[in-house]
């Protein structure tokens, strides 16, 4: 006998499983079934789809009339970190370039101060906080990035945390070392930069992917590619934080290199989005970070969706340039300023953003045999989540066939 039979659903949105990302048109495409039912097992899926079966459980729920989706998936996090930096603020009100705020000490620097002086303990429940508000929004498989370290001690520090937290939390997750995410105020970056090449037969224990921050200021596209070659060559898999501010032509390395992920790209190049439809690197797009440093160029995703290249999602939460922990938020942004339609967007989110974490078999999907990780919302359709944004609209997340998460009532 079953374990669960969830139902009275609305209607069920199951995006397509497939080896390799949603690109293009795929990507607007998106079955909804009316009137569904789920079965859960062993904490797997047995069926996800229309009601009228003869299933059996031991337990029964009731959705009442809601919708259920896969749990979203989210490809790009610095959970993990020390303090804060609502003192910039007034700064960036001011018009201040964030390139110029890193020269002046802030930004990524004032963080790596912070995250260096802080505990193992005090980071890990710091980020545990981070954590909570992300599930109850309906996340349950996260990236978590270190680089706010740029030595080994506190680099290793991170990711031993992230570690943790994964161990704490019934998620799934993905750990990224970020070393070469900034140039220290005392080193050359040339230097630098082989210090932190140096860290990966160590880095590559306890890490899934190497990322590099590929901007002006930072690491040039020659770096770049030197830090990923030799990262590739220790077996990691890479990402790259590109063409976020300047079109270095970020992208192309990416693609140049068999990034599974090239992020941000505000100002990657035409050349780069005709490229990316002929690869399965993903876009992963941070409209946020857009939004929340008040600029007013987004990300084309348009213009990378119709030339058939692969997008996803993520809030880039992070304690300088998009302090969210909510991905439904980022949902509605795109939908807003990236033009998105709601089928691409919650591709975007589920299946696009597990390729961009290389779990693109295994999350963002309801098939047969997945993991039981699923949110029943209190929402109408599949287009009212990013329509009615700045609001949990979780009503229910399950992890592995147990509800971990129920928005409670108020007591009038």
């Amino acid at each position: 006998m079953n374990d669960i039979i969830i139902k009275n659903i609305k209607s069920l949105i199951l995006p397509k499983k497939s080896v390799h990302p949603l690109k293009g048109k795929e990507m607007d495409e998106l079955t909804i079934i009316d009137d569904a039912e789920v079965v859960i097992n062993a904490g797997r899926i047995i069926y996800a789809g229309p009601s009228g079966h003869d299933f059996q459980a031991e337990k029964e729920m009731d959705a009442g009339g809601r919708i259920v989706s896969p749990a979203l998936v989210e490809p790009h996090t610095h959970i993990v970190h020390g303090g804060s930096r609502e003192h910039e603020m007034s700064l960036k009100r001011q018009g201040v370039p964030y390139l110029e705020i890193l020269k002046q000490g802030g930004g990524i620097l004032n963080t790596v101060e912070a995250t260096r002086n802080a505990s193992f303990d005090e980071l890990l429940n710091k980020a545990s906080a981070s954590m909570t508000r992300m599930i109850q929004h309906g996340v349950l498989t996260i990236e978590s990035k270190s680089g706010y370290g740029l030595d080994r001690e506190t680099e290793m520090k991170q990711l031993q945390v992230s570690r943790a937290l994964e161990e704490k939390f019934p998620v799934m997750m993905k750990h990224t070392f970020l070393g070469p995410h900034a140039v220290p105020r005392d080193k050359d970056s040339d230097v630098f930069l082989d210090e932190m090449i140096s860290l990966l037969d160590e880095v590559k224990e306890i890490a899934d992917f190497a990322d590099i921050f590929c901007e002006t200021g930072v690491f040039t596209i020659e770096q770049s590619r030197k830090y990923m070659t030799a990262a590739r060559e220790k077996g990691l898999r890479v990402k790259i934080h590109a063409d976020e501010i300047d079109p270095l032509g970020g992208l192309e390395l990416a693609l140049e290199q068999d990034a599974v992920s090239a992020d941000h790209l505000v100002a990657a190049s035409e050349e780069g989005k005709r490229q990316l439809a002929s690869t399965d690197t993903v876009a992963v797009l941070l409209p946020g970070t857009t939004f929340y440093l008040g600029k007013n160029e987004f990300a084309d995703a348009r213009g990378m969706i119709d030339a058939g290249g692969a997008v996803s999602l993520a809030t880039d939460y992070n304690p300088g340039s998009c302090v969210t922990d909510n991905l439904q938020m980022i949902m509605a942004v795109a939908a807003l300023k990236l033009k998105m339609t709601p089928n691409e967007i919650w591709n975007a989110v589920t299946v696009n953003a597990a390729h961009a974490v290389g779990l693109g078999t295994v999350r963002g999907t309801l098939d047969e045999g997945d993991t039981a990780d699923l949110v029943i919302w209190d929402a109408p359709n599949h287009e009212y989540i990013p329509y009615h944004y700045g609001v949990n609209h979780a009503y229910q997340v399950i992890a592995g066939g147990k509800v971990i998460f129920e928005r409670p009532g108020l007591s009038l």
